[in-house]
């Protein structure tokens, strides 16, 4: 139980640095590449916006306590977010060294997910 915990942990604090970072970004990082990044995948900025939101309010719900109907929607909503980010990556043809970080974070976002149901189930 003791792994389980630390696994939890650690996939999820992950995770939501980086959401937490993206969300960020979005709202007050405004780099050249990073604009020209977006009109590449053809995401327009209020989107991005929006998304950055509710990166920001999953966070809170995964680390809030109690609210298990609240954290499946936030994880729904990440796993949405990086996986639809991945395949617009891939499908616009940018390099897989480009969109294989988000696919890391699709399996630890999994990965979180799985092993918080874990703590959550009764004890035999």
């Amino acid at each position: 139980m003791k792994a389980t915990k630390i696994i939890y942990w650690v996939s999820t604090i992950l995770v939501l640095a980086m959401m937490l970072y993206s969300a960020y970004g979005t709202f007050f990082i405004h780099s050249k590449e990073g604009d020209e990044m977006m009109k590449a995948i053809a995401i327009p900025m209020y989107l991005m916006k929006l998304l950055a939101v509710g990166k920001a309010l999953g966070a809170v719900a995964i680390l809030v306590p109690g609210f298990p109907r609240l954290k499946e929607w936030a994880y729904a909503g990440y796993f949405f977010d990086l996986s639809g980010a991945t395949f617009c990556f891939a499908a616009s043809g940018f390099p897989f060294s480009a969109w294989v970080p988000m696919l890391v974070f699709v399996v630890l976002t999994l990965v979180s997910y799985f092993t918080y149901h874990k703590l959550r189930a009764p004890k035999v």
